[in-house]
């Protein structure tokens, strides 16, 4: 299974970015997907999932509002559209695949983690 995370880059504050995420090796719709974020010394964060129809997204907090996940089941992409951006949005992006979503501790259901892609949010 591979996960080709893109669309990083950076953006100032208040701006929008999308990302995406390619998937290949395995029935892409018979997965739950995630993002997740990390900042260096910190650790991994919870951003968003989405249920394998793409009929439930889960949000942390953080971001609930501001971004949205998606999925497109025919060009295996996971996508997570990012607005109103903040510096502490900044962080390395990673996607993952799994077979379930779990509330309490989201990355125990992924399997599969991609490289990440980084974003960086200027004040």
């Amino acid at each position: 299974v591979q996960l080709q995370a893109s669309g990083g880059g950076l953006v100032q504050a208040g701006g929008s970015l999308r990302l995406s995420c390619a998937a290949s090796g395995r029935t892409f719709s018979s997965y739950v997907m995630g993002w997740f974020r990390q900042v260096p010394g910190k650790e991994r964060e919870f951003v968003a999932a989405i249920s394998q129809s793409g009929a439930n997204t889960y949000y942390a907090d953080s971001v609930k509002g501001r971004f949205t996940i998606s999925r497109d089941n025919i060009k295996n992409t996971v996508y997570l559209q990012m607005n109103s951006l903040k510096p502490e949005d900044t962080a390395l992006y990673y996607c993952a695949s799994g077979t379930y979503y779990s509330g309490l501790y989201p990355d125990y259901g992924m399997d599969y983690w991609g490289k990440g892609t980084l974003v960086t949010v200027s004040s």
